[in-house]
Order: C-alpha cells, then sequence, then structure tokens
C-alpha cells in the first residue's frame, strides 16, 4: 500500500493546551499517554455534536506529528472508501464521526481491512461517533466487534461555570483576556454549545485587532450587533 497523503489542515486550536478536561480528565491523560508511548490499540470516543471530539481528535495528531493522519469521514462519504488505502501506514489514525457511514457495506468492509492491517502494524486507532460501537448502526458484524474492543470514553458535556473556565482557556491560547462578565454575556447572548462560542470568541479576537479594544462587554455587544444586523 502506498502512503496516503490528504491535504486535511488541523485547526490552529485544536491542541490539548487548549482543551479544558473538566469531567473528562481520565479521557484526556488516556489520550496523552498514548501519543506519548506509541502504545495500545488506541480508543472510541462517543459524545454529542460539538462537544469536543474533532478538537481531542486533532489535538493528539498535532502531537503526533508526521506519524498521524485525521480523517473527517462525514466529509468524505462521498468519495467513497478508497479514501482509506494507505491510512495503515500511519502510526496513528483518527477517525472523526466514523458513524457517518455506518450501514455503507463497502465502506464498512474497507473500514474493517483498515482496521486489521493498522492493529498487526502495531498501529493505534482512535475513532469519534455519536455513541458506543453497537448503537451506531454498523451491519457488519466483525466490524462492530474490532471497534467494541476499543477502550470507550464518554465525552461528557461542560457545565456553564466550566463553559466559561473553557472559554477563558481559549482566549488565553490566543493571547486574549476575556473577563468572566464577558464570558457570561457571551453565554447568554449566542448559541450555547462550544463550537459556536468558539467561532464567536474567534469573531471577536478579529474585531479586537482591528479596533485595538479589550473584550469588555460594551465591546463584545457592539460586535454580536453588528452580526446580528448584518
Amino acid at each position: 500500500m502506498t502512503q496516503l497523503v490528504l491535504p486535511l489542515k488541523l485547526q490552529d486550536h485544536a491542541v490539548f493546551e487548549s482543551f479544558l478536561p473538566a469531567g473528562n480528565e481520565t479521557m484526556v491523560a488516556y489520550l496523552q499517554d498514548t501519543v506519548a508511548s506509541g502504545s495500545g490499540q488506541g480508543c472510541w470516543i462517543r459524545g454529542a455534536g460539538a462537544s469536543g471530539k474533532t478538537h481531542l481528535l486533532q489535538a493528539v495528531c498535532e502531537r503526533a506529528s508526521d506519524n498521524a493522519q485525521f480523517l473527517p469521514v462525514a466529509e468524505f462519504v462521498e468519495a467513497g472508501a478508497d479514501i482509506l488505502e494507505g491510512l495503515a501506514s500511519r502510526r496513528f489514525v483518527c477517525l472523526d464521526d466514523v458513524d457517518a457511514i455506518s450501514g455503507d457495506a463497502h465502506w464498512e468492509l474497507q473500514l474493517f481491512s483498515l482496521c486489521n492491517a493498522l492493529f498487526d502494524a502495531g498501529g493505534v486507532l482512535i475513532c469519534s461517533a455519536a455513541a458506543a460501537p453497537r448503537e451506531c448502526g454498523f451491519v457488519l458484524a466483525d466490524l462492530v466487534s474490532r471497534f467494541s474492543r476499543l477502550p470507550t470514553f464518554h465525552l461528557r458535556v461542560l457545565d456553564e461555570d466550566a463553559r466559561i473556565a473553557a472559554l477563558q482557556l481559549r482566549a488565553r491560547h490566543r493571547g486574549l483576556d476575556l473577563p468572566r462578565d464577558s464570558a457570561n454575556y457571551l453565554l447568554s447572548r449566542s448559541t450555547r454549545d462550544m463550537a459556536s462560542l468558539y467561532n464567536l470568541l474567534d469573531k471577536l479576537d478579529d474585531e479586537a485587532m482591528i479596533a485595538q479594544r479589550r473584550l469588555t462587554i460594551p465591546f463584545v455587544k457592539e460586535v454580536l450587533k453588528t452580526r446580528s444586523s448584518g
């Protein structure tokens, strides 16, 4: 097999240092230890959409560098399962939203082949999905069995205090100071899933740099008003 090279750019913020592990400490520690040791079969991460699964898989790939490949499966369904060819040449393979292909016989067979080749080579497989392997609707029993051998972690959604802390951590990672009252205001005025909140914080960062302003409540109000009117 030839080595697969996909032109996928990791998000610059998707590193372990910018992920708040509140309630998920065991899982995050497991992932970090796995990357450090390069051993073990990997794991299965289940959780709701926009809860941080993509962030964690990309953090693994960022730390493992050229030894890893990140693949957002849902974005490549139409491209076909042949996109998996050569993936087993990497030490770490991170498949995001792998349940997107459940029920597709060809995809499932190719995934099963990938699992076998990867594990035979001593590689590490990390998958994310909305549910545990047996609850994802896969029809190939051997694939379900193979996935079920992976340790499964449930990525827990952050409560309100933790969301504020996560926003502040993300802001610090970008070199910003996000006061707690401003973070509270963001939570009360926008969609509350972390992906949307992070996107809004990125927008605020851009606007703050242009205006040379701090992330005070008046400035946040001004940006949000401009977004809603635009």
